[in-house]
């Protein structure tokens, strides 16, 4: 099941718009991978857009998958390391650095129940970027 939180009114960022789709593809895709193993509850994935903290907007994707532990949560952002059988351990890597050079923070934290959360902020488009805009905006508006 595909919930959605997204945030009315949010200001635009300033990004490279294929990009930062990469980004949340990859994050959702890795939730739905996360999950395809569970047969015991509800699989669920949630994005939600919010405002964050000093001027930057915030997208979230949060899985009840499987999830790892703590130890696995350090090393999430490293070349080459996965929690997955059949990873390559790029995608969060590459992940992270086209958040990064977007002047945006990308993190992870366990659930309270089952199952993971990935999220990155970006700050708000500034009057004078030669960055395309990335709006994050509900469907349909």
């Amino acid at each position: 099941m595909l919930r959605t939180e997204l945030a009315d009114g949010l200001p635009p960022v300033g990004g490279d718009r294929v990009q930062l789709q990469q980004v949340i593809i990859n994050l959702a895709r890795n939730a739905l991978e996360a999950m395809v193993d569970v047969h015991d509850r509800p699989r669920e994935l949630l994005i939600k857009t919010e405002h964050d903290s000093d001027e930057h907007v915030r997208l979230t994707v949060e899985d009840r998958g499987v999830g790892f532990g703590a130890q696995g949560l350090a090393r999430l952002f490293d070349p080459f390391y996965t929690t997955k059988r059949d990873g390559m351990g790029m995608g969060l890597s590459v992940s992270h650095s086209i958040i990064q050079s977007h002047h945006g923070r990308l993190w992870a934290e366990l659930n309270d129940g089952p199952g993971v959360r990935f999220a990155f902020s970006l700050p708000q488009r500034s009057g004078n970027t030669a960055l395309q805009t990335a709006t994050i905006r509900r469907s349909g508006s």
